[in-house]
């Protein structure tokens, strides 16, 4: 995929124009997680986030972007000076993607690695929907 033209299979045929690949949508996306400035965080999920975006994850579900910097804005003093950063290659298909990242502590420890699931908008290659899972997955019993 290029920066300036994606394909998305879901749509048949059609082309879109967007700013970002979908790597660099994810990476600005993850930045927000260690911005602990509310207007900044805001300015950062709108920029990758489409209004309607739902943020979901084992613990909260967020109805939209201002929601979700809110949550944010909850988890950080936990975890001062942490970060998110994509561990893994965007895996897509059909407009839709998975990866893995790591939140990792100011003092270099990280925490399990998660995976999130999105969905991006077909016109604007904006996030549309994130679905997040924390820790590996469990082995069978």
């Amino acid at each position: 995929m290029t920066r300036s033209t994606m394909r998305w299979p879901a749509a048949a045929g059609l082309t879109v124009r967007c700013e970002m690949t979908p790597e660099e949508t994810i990476d600005i996306y993850a930045t927000a997680w260690g911005e602990t400035d509310p207007g900044r965080r805001m300015a950062i999920l709108e920029q990758v986030l489409m209004p309607y975006c739902t943020y979901t994850d084992p613990r909260v579900h967020a109805a939209n972007p201002a929601e979700l910097s809110d949550h944010i804005g909850r988890i950080l003093p936990s975890r001062p000076g942490a970060k998110v950063f994509r561990i893994s290659a965007v895996d897509m298909h059909h407009g839709k993607a998975r990866f893995a990242w790591h939140m990792v502590n100011a003092d270099g420890t990280a925490l399990p690695a998660g995976l999130d699931i999105v969905e991006f908008d077909g016109a604007t290659g904006k996030l549309a929907m994130i679905l997040g899972f924390f820790g590996p997955l469990a082995d069978l019993e």
